[in-house]
């Protein structure tokens, strides 16, 4: 039975956990308007309503609250395609891909966070550690999203190589010169169209035995 102490630590921990997550909505509303790396605690706090002293009772730096928000994203995108497949909305790697691309062009602040940590290696302790779980948990969906295609052999090969085609595509073409936005998602959409086509193919082959 509950005593007046575990009901009062449960409370605690409901509140902290609100709060962070009250921290974590304003921060992806500031990193969806500015640049990241102009952005400042002070910048968070303010979006939040509340003092910078205390955002750091709940993120000891800006790099915690930085990966916090990052994770928050790839929960998003593995919820909204793990949604859409048990719609029947996704049923091939084409389908996902665009899912992806459009996800990441929607969110352009998570994409930019993305290629941030793929090209920053000065991440420790419980940052690293965090990171490396969202990681595996993305390319997770994309094992279970070639599952789901059929892909009969290398899966978590092909979701590496799926993911990095996609990023791939992203990095290129979001910024494409002298293009208007439509013109460079209709690419960017052709180009991975292309891309899943063949890793499907790839991955439908029978699967080699040794001899």
């Amino acid at each position: 039975m509950a005593t007046a102490a575990t009901t009062f630590a449960h409370q605690r921990k409901k509140e902290r956990l609100e709060r962070q997550n009250v921290i974590l909505c304003a921060a992806e509303r500031v990193y969806g308007r500015k640049p990241f790396e102009t952005v400042s605690m002070r910048d968070i706090a303010n979006e939040a309503g509340i003092a910078v002293s205390s955002l750091y009772r709940y993120f000891p730096d800006q790099r915690s609250l930085f990966v916090a928000a990052f994770v928050a994203g790839t929960r998003q995108i593995i919820a909204r395609v793990d949604a859409r497949i048990s719609k029947g909305k996704i049923t091939d790697l084409t389908a996902f891909g665009l899912e992806f691309i459009s996800f990441l062009t929607e969110n352009d602040h998570y994409f930019r966070m993305m290629t941030h940590f793929m090209l920053d290696g000065r991440l420790t302790g419980r940052p690293l550690e965090q990171l490396n779980d969202a990681a595996r948990a993305v390319l997770d969906l994309f094992e279970r999203v070639l599952d789901h295609c059929g892909a009969g052999r290398h899966k978590r090969a092909l979701a590496h190589a799926c993911f990095a085609a996609l990023n791939g595509v992203l990095i290129t073409f979001r910024n494409y010169p002298g293009r208007d936005s439509a013109e460079v998602r209709r690419h960017m959409d052709r180009i991975a169209t292309i891309m899943a086509e063949a890793l499907e193919g790839y991955g439908r082959l029978p699967v080699e035995v040794d001899r």
